[in-house]
């Protein structure tokens, strides 16, 4: 009988012991591992609601297009995405080492998209306002054309000036007859269309 009341205090003891070592170990993992997944900082709606677009500006060290990522709220794409991303554009780069591709006073009358056609209608000193140069002129509808087929929808550019179509800029080397689309090759976002004169 002794024997197996020392076999039953040894059993609760292991029980015991354990209990109490599971207790102190495994409680104080878990909370160390909770404490590692809360976040110090709250994450704000404004933060939630953020993405970040693609403008393209002139790199005048590089003598090319580049990329400037921006951030900014999800809402204002939802509403009016084109005319927010051209709004971006107008304004100009953050990057000091970019250039603005944009006339100034350049405005946006409409922004709509046909298809996978986005007819984006300017103000006249869009054209008015370019200091000029084919290359110069390629480079801001390079700049346009880059930014918006970004957008999975749109495919293809159509400018207007004030509600017009054909247009061209001022030395008439860049007219704005076709809309304007960017093709894959080599790698490299290159624009292709009919309205360049030779």
């Amino acid at each position: 009988m002794n024997k197996k009341i020392i076999v039953l205090i040894i059993i609760i003891f292991i029980i015991l012991s354990i209990g109490v070592w599971y207790f102190f170990f495994y409680s104080k993992n878990t909370e160390s591992q909770l404490n590692e997944i809360i976040p110090e900082e709250e994450i704000s709606e404004e933060q939630m609601r953020q993405t970040i677009v693609s403008l393209y500006f002139y790199n005048d060290a590089e003598k090319s297009l580049a990329s400037e990522g921006r951030l900014i709220d999800a809402k204002d794409l939802l509403k009016e995405p084109y005319k927010k991303l051209m709004e971006l554009l107008i304004e100009g780069p953050q990057n000091t080492n970019l250039k603005k591709t944009i006339p100034e006073g350049t405005k946006i009358n409409k922004a709509e998209l046909k298809g996978e056609t986005l007819y984006l209608d300017l103000s006249k000193e869009f054209i008015e306002n370019h200091e000029g140069g084919e290359e110069k002129e390629s480079i801001t509808i390079y700049s346009i054309v880059n930014t918006m087929t970004r957008l999975t929808e749109v495919n293809a550019v159509k400018i207007l000036i004030d509600g017009e179509e054909n247009k061209a800029f001022k030395d008439n080397k860049i007219k704005f007859d076709d809309s304007f689309v960017v093709i894959k090759e080599e790698d490299e976002k290159v624009i292709q269309s009919n309205n360049v004169e030779q």
